[in-house]
This record gives C-alpha cells, structure tokens and sequence, in this order.
C-alpha cells in the first residue's frame, strides 16, 4: 500500500495520509504504543523504578524455572526489549510475538490471587496487539 522511495517498507511514514487516514493513524499509535511500552517495561525489569517485578512471578512458575524470581524477571525484561524492536521493525511478526508474550503474563497473573484485575488490562493490551498484527498487513509490506 506504500509507494517505492528506497526507504525499507516497514519503515515509510507518510504524514499527510497521517493527518487525514484514521486506520493508518491507528496503526501508527499502535505500533509505537507496542514498540515503546514492552521496551520500556524490558528496561525496569532491570532497575526496578516503577516497581518489583518480581513480585509479579507467581510462586508456582517460580518453583519451576530455574534460577530466582529475580533472574527469572532478568530474561523477561530482555525478552520484552526484543519484542519491542520486532514491533518497529517488523510490526507484521513483532505484534503477533507481544499478543502471544502477553497471552502468557495473563495466564501467569491469573496464578497469583489478588492480580486478576491487572490479568484483565492485560488481555486489553493483547487485543491492542492483535489489532496492530491485522493493521500491519494493511500498511507494511511483509516479510522477505
């Protein structure tokens, strides 16, 4: 759906089909909305600033994967920061991969009482993502 002008079509930005195009400023929110958060929520993982992340491991996973909750978060935290980038270079795939990491949290929240309510705004995120993985079919071009 983009014109050929040598820049990588998962790239191209068009801010005048931007101003007047409401699906493609969906899919831009979107896509910078799921490339900024899981890179940013990556990054806590390892200072800690907006809260313990590790709190939010339930003990029965916990028990389970090697290592402590804490070097558990670690990996989450990197993996997260990966997702974000595939989200901004290849929304297409990265979208699908952020749907099914956050299908994964959800299912982790709903083992630890008391943390349905944010299992639930997850689940909204995960069909933020999926909506973006059908927009991106839509305005980038796919994978070669």
């Amino acid at each position: 759906m983009s014109t050929d002008t040598g820049a990588s079509p998962t790239l191209q930005f068009s801010a005048s089909r931007f101003r007047t195009d409401p699906t493609y400023q969906a899919f831009w929110t979107l896509r910078i909305g799921f490339t900024a958060a899981p890179i940013l929520f990556g990054l806590d993982k390892f200072a800690h600033v907006m809260t313990n992340w590790d709190k939010y491991l339930a003990p029965r996973l916990d028990r389970i994967i090697p290592g402590t909750a804490h070097q558990a978060m670690l990996a989450v935290g990197f993996i997260e920061i990966v997702a974000g980038l595939l989200v901004l270079l290849a929304p297409r795939v990265g979208a699908y991969i952020v749907a099914a990491w956050l299908a994964g949290i959800i299912l982790d929240l709903l083992l630890i009482p008391g943390y349905y309510d944010v299992a639930l705004r997850d689940f909204g995120l995960m069909l933020g993502a999926l909506a973006l993985a059908r927009l991106a079919t839509a305005f980038t071009a796919p994978l070669r």
